[in-house]
């Protein structure tokens, strides 16, 4: 895999929290890739160590080839970086914005940036402390993607956006990356707002990677399956690992089978079972993938006390 980020054994501490657990994870170049997980499950904490923020407390990232703790300004002039909490000049007006940050990038696109300016609809002459929340981070991906980065670094840029703006700066990157040649990385808790976005998906919960693949190969191994019992005495007391959240109610048993395989799971369902009736196993949603893997991760911590 040509990967643009590349981790082996990513960890960082603070006091007695161990924030980021042994994270070892590859983003492939080219590819969008959201980085998945709930609140407070490390992702901020990672993309800070990618970005040389913070030091890691062990393990190592390379970014761009580089060794991220030795991040310098030739990297940081290929890599655009939008945060929910991000900070902008606010006493200047966008066009003072773009006048500020144009000399410092040598493969700034004039073009593209005109573009964005239209594709976002920004008022030039405005003062970017009168702008909304929405507008406000528009301007900061204005002034991130106009000089063409080869990797994009997105940390909840979505929070507390109305759901125009979200879908603006969506159909914004959408059309970009089929415009231009670059990685992005997404970080976000919630998949509706990088759903239609993303092709790579990873999966971190309480600073663990649990899982990392293409959208692709997670949709075909993930079903939703139901069978109905001719009583309901007849389940097996032990169900295969990749049976998730199993539940039954009465005769009618249904789970999340987190490793379909086409011309096998059925067959293997109804051996499992003999007594099975009216199998079925229906595709699922990126959201529903992710949500299934989200509730068994808990309910793991849950029995491990």
């Amino acid at each position: 895999m040509n990967s643009i980020i590349q981790t082996r054994g990513l960890s960082r501490r603070f006091g007695r929290t161990l924030a980021v657990d042994s994270l070892s994870l590859e983003v492939p170049k080219g590819s969008i890739f959201a980085l998945l997980g709930p609140n407070g499950a490390g992702k901020t904490t990672t993309i800070k160590m990618l970005l040389n923020m913070i030091r890691p407390t062990g393990g190592r990232a390379m970014v761009l080839g580089t060794e991220s703790t030795r991040l310098g300004p030739e990297e940081f002039s290929r890599i655009g970086y939008v945060s929910e909490n991000q900070e902008l000049p606010d006493w200047m007006s966008v066009q003072e914005l773009l006048d500020f940050c144009r000399p410092m990038y040598p493969s700034w696109d004039q073009d593209l940036c005109r573009h964005l300016i239209r594709q976002f609809d920004l008022p030039l002459s405005q003062t970017i402390k009168s702008f909304s929340r929405g507008m406000k981070i528009k301007a900061a991906l204005l002034s991130s993607l106009a000089y063409r980065p080869e990797l994009v670094v997105l940390d909840e840029p979505f929070s507390g956006l109305d759901a125009l703006v979200r879908d603006e700066f969506m159909r914004g990157l959408l059309e970009l990356s089929g415009r231009t040649e670059w990685t992005v990385l997404v970080s976000s808790h919630d998949i509706d707002e990088v759903e239609r976005l993303v092709d790579w998906v990873g999966v971190i919960d309480k600073g663990s990677l649990r899982v990392s693949e293409s959208v692709s190969s997670l949709e075909r191994r993930f079903r939703r399956c139901q069978l109905t019992l001719a009583s309901t005495d007849e389940l097996p007391e032990r169900l295969p690992p990749s049976w998730l959240l199993p539940k039954s109610v009465g005769r009618t048993v249904r789970f999340v089978e987190s490793e379909y395989r086409e011309r096998t799971s059925v067959e293997l369902i109804r051996s499992l079972v003999p007594a099975a009736r009216d199998v079925t196993a229906s595709r699922m949603s990126l959201k529903e993938i992710f949500m299934a893997l989200a509730r068994t991760y808990r309910s793991q911590r849950k029995e491990q006390g």
